[in-house]
């Protein structure tokens, strides 16, 4: 580390530490307007559900203690990984044959 830095004239990591508890960036230097762009692409899709069935999903997460969109998650996590698991048995099942 050099003998001292240039913002807070410290000569440790404490003193950095207890010079930022303090100040903040808009402190120092020169502030100047920047534009920039921000793409955020959601993670989230929607899918309507029928009436019926979401009171079900929504009976089901409340006796589990979780919200209905963990509890759909968890769900189809399981029934893809399930019909990949089939998939793979019966490809290297029918591989084997001539």
């Amino acid at each position: 580390m050099p003998d001292k830095t240039s913002v807070s004239n410290a000569s440790s990591y404490q003193e950095i530490g207890a010079y930022w508890d303090t100040h903040d960036a808009t402190e120092c230097g020169e502030q100047e307007l920047v534009e920039f762009d921000v793409r955020i692409r959601s993670q989230r899709h929607y899918f309507p559900v029928e009436g019926q069935l979401w009171q079900k999903i929504r009976r089901l997460a409340d006796q589990r203690g979780v919200s209905e969109e963990t509890l759909l998650n968890i769900f189809l996590k399981e029934r893809i990984d399930q019909l990949e698991r089939a998939q793979e048995s019966s490809t290297k099942g029918s591989s084997g044959r001539s």
